[in-house]
């Protein structure tokens, strides 16, 4: 689920984004191409050209939404990809789509890293993103949510049962949605505990498929992110979403890579945790790999008692 950052209290004791800018032995050479007047003029040069595109598609998009047919979903996944593009990042993907074959819709569970996370997802896989309430609330960010078709939910108790026979509903009306059951970003170091509570979105008549997605960013200035790299990508604690926007459009050869995992049958597991606790680990030990830039493979579900042994072998 795509969510603001955690209260300040909630904050992981990791290098925050001010501390890795001002360290001079965190950045790898080549960095000095992003900051200063250049960087300025490119980070206004990026974000004014996200904009008119943003207006462009919301024209597009808004009678695309009035007509039957597929051309609101891959415009959707188009905007994501230019969108992407625009800000400068390049993605690199592992893996592939799970395919429609048996006619059931795709649920996609990735960890949750920075609002970044979005466009970099919404342009490799074709989906909805499921976001809380208040996304829907948020000036220009409801209109860039309203682009993707978002799905929204208010996680308040005793609302689960209704939230997901709609979520079902969109599921049997053909689209698939994207999820984000840590319910918070991270400081991109590690993926959080998955909430059970969100993988109702398996149960009921739509029968998904879910297909598990790790995403790291593990390039900047064309280089390997390292972890006094990797908080500079995040979108964490009380950070400012319009400042955080301005230093990363500043970013020269900046790369996400997402790696696509097979695909997972909810009906083989017996309830909720052990299914939650599954996918998480499925995506924790491919965000491992790839934050230490590390050949990644997808990691097949009956796999992972080796694969966490494997991960366990290397460093942080």
């Amino acid at each position: 689920m795509h969510d603001s950052p955690p209260r300040p209290s909630q904050r992981v004791a990791r290098p925050s984004l001010v501390d890795a800018a001002d360290s001079a032995d965190a950045w790898p050479f080549g960095a000095a191409e992003w900051g200063g007047l250049a960087g300025a003029v490119r980070a206004l040069r990026r974000l004014l050209m996200a904009a008119l595109w943003t207006v462009g598609a919301a024209c597009v998009q808004s009678v695309l939404l009035s007509l039957p047919g597929h051309g609101k979903k891959t415009f959707a996944r188009l905007y994501w990809a230019v969108l992407c593009r625009l800000l400068g990042f390049r993605v690199r993907v592992i893996g592939a789509e799970a395919a429609d074959t048996a006619g059931r819709p795709v649920v996609y569970v990735s960890n949750h890293t920075s609002w970044l996370d979005i466009p970099v997802l919404g342009g490799q896989v074709e989906a909805c993103f499921v976001a809380k309430n208040e996304v829907g609330k948020w000036p220009v960010i409801r209109t860039i949510a309203w682009l993707g078709r978002t799905v929204y939910v208010s996680r308040r108790v005793g609302s689960t049962v209704r939230e997901r026979d709609e979520i079902s509903a969109r599921l049997q009306a053909g689209d698939n949605l994207m999820l984000f059951p840590e319910g918070t970003t991270s400081d991109g170091s590690r993926v959080l505990p998955f909430r059970s509570s969100l993988f109702s979105v398996a149960e009921g008549g739509a029968r998904p498929l879910l297909q598990p997605i790790s995403v790291a960013y593990d390039q900047l200035s064309w280089l390997p992110a390292g972890r006094f790299i990797r908080p500079l990508f995040a979108w964490y604690g009380d950070m400012d979403l319009a400042s955080h926007s301005w230093r990363v459009a500043q970013f020269c050869g900046a790369r996400a890579t997402v790696l696509l995992h097979p695909p997972i049958d909810p009906d083989h597991f017996p309830d909720r945790k052990v299914l939650a606790r599954t996918v998480w680990q499925v995506v924790a030990d491919g965000a491992a790999l790839l934050r230490q830039n590390r050949p990644a493979e997808p990691i097949v579900a009956e796999n992972l008692s080796q694969a966490s042994v494997e991960v366990a072998d290397y460093a942080s």
